[in-house]
């Protein structure tokens, strides 16, 4: 058993209002062991319940992937015995498919966590990005790219069904015959592809072009109202569950509730006053 905790591998620096979560494992490409999937939740939560932190940067500290996905050092023999547990041994196939069904459930939320965050979420790519990393980064509301990145939806080649969010999450990004061509093939792509298929957003030079243009998008967000921001983010994922006219209903709603806000009574008083406004949230 791994005696690193999700302090050892993921680290979290403050800027201003931006907080970068860096994915701080590199003599392992990031690969993500048990501590990484079990304590990266309580990470987000941190950042999610600080009014101080209005958007959320995720990285790499290393120079050659974002990540590598699922650590399978540290899972292949729970796999190889048919569970994916590497901290238990069941004594029964069936307590064994009950192990690998909980312990998935929990490491859904290591990305759940992301993308129900009230605070947007910005991915800066370089690398390799594969298998979890992409269900990670689909997981975000924005994502940048270096142009080393390489993307790989690799799950299929290793006989595993992609199950914390690829399946659910990248169809609603790119076109879905798309995904399902990624998703089935496991190929991988470059930074090029994820740009014209709409994965990404924006492609950089380097590593740290891309870290740069992620912190620098993340500061002028945090720059206006938390409250619009955070509203905009909720109705957007609304958005995937509801007709167009629940959704403007909901926004309609949602404006009613909030528009009688400080931060509105700023803007206005910043515009009349020709000076940039200073959002608290309230």
């Amino acid at each position: 058993m791994s005696e690193r905790t999700i302090e050892d591998v993921v680290t979290v620096e403050r800027d201003g209002s931006v907080a970068v979560v860096w994915l701080d494992r590199p003599d392992a490409r990031n690969a993500m062991a048990p501590e990484f999937w079990l304590g990266f939740p309580g990470v987000i939560d941190v950042l999610d319940t600080n009014d101080e932190v209005r958007v959320i940067v995720v990285a790499s500290k290393a120079d050659d992937a974002f990540t590598v996905g699922l650590d399978l050092k540290a899972f292949g023999p729970a796999l190889m015995s048919g569970s994916l547990d590497p901290n238990v041994t069941p004594p029964s196939p069936v307590a064994a498919r009950k192990s690998t069904y909980s312990l998935i459930k929990k490491m859904q939320q290591a990305f759940s966590a992301l993308a129900d965050s009230p605070k947007p979420v910005i991915a800066a790519v370089n690398g390799w990005c594969i298998g979890a990393g992409i269900e990670l980064i689909t997981a975000c509301d924005i994502r940048y790219a270096a142009e080393d990145a390489v993307f790989s939806v690799r799950e299929a080649k290793l006989a595993i069904v992609a199950d914390t969010g690829t399946l659910q999450r990248l169809p609603r990004i790119v076109e879905p015959g798309r995904a399902a061509e990624l998703i089935y093939t496991g190929r991988d792509f470059d930074a090029a592809e994820a740009l014209e298929i709409g994965l990404v957003s924006r492609v950089l030079t380097s590593h740290d072009a891309v870290v740069e243009a992620a912190v620098d998008t993340a500061q002028q967000i945090a720059a206006n109202s938390p409250l619009a921001v955070q509203g905009a983010k909720h109705i957007l994922r609304k958005g995937d569950t509801l007709s167009i006219e629940e959704q403007l209903d909901h926004v309609a709603l949602w404006g009613a509730a909030f528009v009688n806000s400080a931060d509105l009574k700023e803007a206005i008083t910043a515009f009349m006053e020709k000076r940039p406004p200073e959002f608290t949230g309230n």
